[in-house]
């Protein structure tokens, strides 16, 4: 029998990246990334919506992404679908649908590459990361393949 939980998303963060440790030492970071969507109904009117998906990232990925990222840049996200449920401390169930990504791409160059006029990157460098062909508007793929173990260290990334 096959079966597929995959999401891909594109947005907005909409928050900086929350970086934790669990007791054991595992990093995690999560976030939020808006979706907008668009369409013109039965009237002719045109109608908007905005989707809110919460992120959860572990390891390295969450130690870059958490570097990296911030409120307001675009961002292509690629992971599962997770639903948590636990009881709160008050005794209330509660359930939380997230996306655990596997996979985060920035959509756009940091606000302080296009200040001052010009388009150099700023003296800390680009990511250098990933081999995925990225346009110079883009910087590169954060990925666990990426940040896996021993593939590639934090010392390794220029900033």
């Amino acid at each position: 029998m096959l079966s597929l939980n995959r999401a891909t998303i594109i947005g907005n963060l909409t928050r900086d990246p929350e970086l934790r440790y669990t007791p054991n030492g595992q990093a995690v970071a999560s976030f939020a990334v808006a979706t907008n969507r668009s369409w013109v109904d039965n009237t002719g009117e045109k109608k908007d919506a905005v989707e809110y998906h919460e992120i959860v990232t572990w390891g390295k990925l969450a130690e870059i992404c958490s570097q990296i990222l911030s409120k307001g840049r675009k961002a292509y996200v690629e992971g599962r679908i997770q639903t948590r449920t636990w009881e709160g401390q008050d005794g209330v169930k509660r359930q939380k649908t997230e996306i655990v990504a596997e996979n985060v791409l920035v959509l756009d160059k940091p606000k302080e590459w296009s200040q001052g006029g010009g388009s150099a990157a700023p003296s800390s460098g680009g990511m250098g990361m990933g081999s995925a062909p990225v346009s110079s508007d883009m910087a590169p793929p954060i990925s666990n393949e990426i940040a896996g173990e021993g593939e590639i260290s934090l010392d390794d990334i220029p900033f």
